[in-house]
């Protein structure tokens, strides 16, 4: 079993940043696969980054959004950067000990409660 909490949201202007941080319970963290996804409002939850040996984004955050895994603190962290008021969601954070497909939520096993981004114009 897996456990996640995910913090750092909150409301920020266009163009700026936040750091979003996931915490993970257990001591096989190291060997699971780590997802990001966000759900706007009316709107289906979609893939933002994932990192298991590598990391990769969707195309709407290239370039500005950042994964990063702490393997000491046992968490994951999303770094974004530049903003779009398009970023508004519920983000959340999910783990998997093994998947084919890490872009898609049904390929993900636990998940955190989420935690809400805000970016104004």
């Amino acid at each position: 079993q897996v456990q996640l909490v995910e913090s750092g949201g909150g409301l920020v202007q266009a163009g700026g940043s936040l750091r979003l941080s996931c915490a993970a319970s257990g001591r096989t963290f190291s060997t699971y696969s780590m997802g990001w996804f966000r759900q706007a409002p009316g709107k289906e939850r979609e893939f933002v980054a994932a990192v298991s040996r590598t990391a990769s984004y969707a195309d709407s955050v290239k370039g500005r959004f950042t994964v990063v895994r702490d393997y000491a603190k046992n968490t994951v962290l999303l770094q974004m950067n530049s903003l779009k008021p398009e970023d508004t969601g519920v983000y959340y954070c999910a783990a998997v000990l093994r998947s084919y497909d890490l872009s898609s939520p049904s390929g993900y096993d636990y998940w955190g409660q989420g935690t809400q981004v805000t970016v104004s114009s």
